[in-house]
C-alpha cells in the first residue's frame, strides 16, 4: 500500500504491543509482532506466520488466552477472504487450520476491510471473533484499528467501571 498507509498501521502495531507490554503488564517475549518491514522470523509471511502458530501449539496450556490481532490489509474476491502478508496470502480457512485445535481460549481481532468472512470462518464456541467490516462487500481501509487501540488504552471505554477494559468494551468504544 501506500507509504502513508504503512506509516499508519506500523503506528497502531507499535502503541498496540507497548500498550499490552505496559498497562496490561505481558511479558515482552508474550507480545510478538510480525511485519512486512522486518526480516527474518519476524517478517509478515505465511511461512513465519505457520511457524509462530506451530510453536504456539506447543507452549499454550488450557489457562492461557491468546489474543491475536491482524493489522494491515484484507481482500475478499468474492470467493475467499485473504489477510495480505509479504508474498503468498493466508485465507481465512487457513486461518481456520491454524487456530484450530489450539489449548486455551482465543481472541481474534481482524481490523482490515473485508474482513467480514473470517466471523463465519473463525467463530466457534469458546472463541472471541470480532472483525471491522459487517459485510464482505466492505473491501475500503478501515480506521477500526485506531479506535480499537485507543479503546484499550482509554479508560473510559470501561463500561462496567471494574477498572479493566474486556475486548468487548473496546469493541464497542472503537464501533461507538
Amino acid at each position: 500500500g501506500e507509504e502513508k498507509v504503512a506509516a499508519q498501521q506500523q503506528k497502531w502495531r507499535a502503541e498496540l504491543a507497548a500498550f499490552l507490554t505496559t498497562s496490561f503488564a505481558f511479558p515482552d517475549a508474550n507480545v510478538v509482532s510480525l511485519d512486512e518491514q522486518s526480516e527474518g522470523s519476524t517478517r509478515a509471511t505465511a511461512v513465519n506466520v505457520r511457524r509462530l502458530f506451530g510453536d504456539l501449539r506447543r507452549r499454550l496450556t488450557r489457562e492461557d488466552t491468546l489474543m491475536v490481532v491482524l493489522l494491515g490489509h484484507g481482500t475478499f474476491d468474492g470467493a475467499d477472504a485473504k489477510f495480505n502478508l509479504v508474498g503468498p496470502d493466508l485465507s481465512a480457512p487457513e486461518w481456520r487450520a491454524l487456530v484450530d485445535g489450539l489449548p486455551g481460549r482465543l481472541v481474534v481481532v481482524n481490523t482490515t476491510a473485508s474482513s467480514f468472512p473470517f466471523l463465519e470462518e473463525l467463530s466457534r464456541a469458546g472463541r472471541v471473533v470480532i472483525t471491522a467490516t459487517d459485510s464482505a462487500a466492505q473491501r475500503f481501509a478501515t480506521v477500526f484499528p485506531e479506535y480499537f487501540t485507543r479503546a484499550l488504552a482509554d479508560r473510559s471505554s470501561d463500561l462496567d467501571k471494574n477498572g479493566r477494559v474486556s475486548v468487548w468494551e473496546a469493541f464497542r468504544y472503537a464501533t461507538a
